[in-house]
């Protein structure tokens, strides 16, 4: 059964294309019901129109709490029936009512081999403590930051002449092939 999935992002979409390009060469039985962003001149909005793809574009109000911001994203994710909720580059923390309204529903990929650094700047992190691997990590969401129940991870190497861009490239990559692979067990009922 195809999946149908929702995929929020808030910049230039690089995981969603990846997963967009799975799906258009069968490797991902999924269907995107839409794009989401919170980012008007998000580049991966300009990527998803160009491929026929529904997009959404759900700006804070002024004023506006996160409860009440969610509830506007949740109405648009809804419309289009989604299954799942893939964050792809999101930059913004989710309420837990959004959370509990896709009980074990939302998916996120973080660059590091978590638990070990999650927030922000993890490929910083990760050189500043010194380690010799990192990786990414595909996640289901709770209402933690970074902390759900792990589905996958891929490893990546660190050397002593990695700086933070050249390090971020190479999980880039490797995020680009597991996101998709995790997807699709997903969709598989494998997980």
């Amino acid at each position: 059964m195809t999946l149908k999935i929702a995929i929020l992002l808030s910049g230039r979409g690089s995981n969603m294309q990846a997963i967009h390009r799975a799906i258009k060469e069968g490797r991902l039985d999924a269907k995107i019901t839409a794009i989401l962003s919170d980012q008007p001149e998000a580049a991966g909005l300009a990527y998803a129109q160009a491929e026929g793809i529904l997009t959404h574009v759900v700006e804070r109000q002024n004023g506006e709490d996160r409860e009440a911001y969610d509830r506007r994203l949740i109405s648009k994710i809804d419309e289009g029936s989604a299954q799942l909720v893939v964050l792809a580059g999101f930059m913004r923390l989710l309420s837990p009512a959004f959370i509990r309204h896709f009980p074990n529903r939302i998916v996120n990929i973080h660059p590091s081999l978590l638990p070990a650094f999650p927030g922000l700047h993890a490929q910083r992190q990760a050189l500043e403590a010194g380690v010799r691997f990192s990786g990414c990590t595909v996640h289901f969401v709770d209402e933690g930051c970074d902390t759900g129940p792990i589905i996958d991870q891929r490893v990546v190497g660190v050397s002593r002449e990695d700086t933070e861009a050249s390090l971020s490239a190479r999980i880039l990559e490797q995020e680009h092939q597991l996101y998709p692979e995790c997807l699709q067990k997903i969709a598989e009922g494998k997980i």
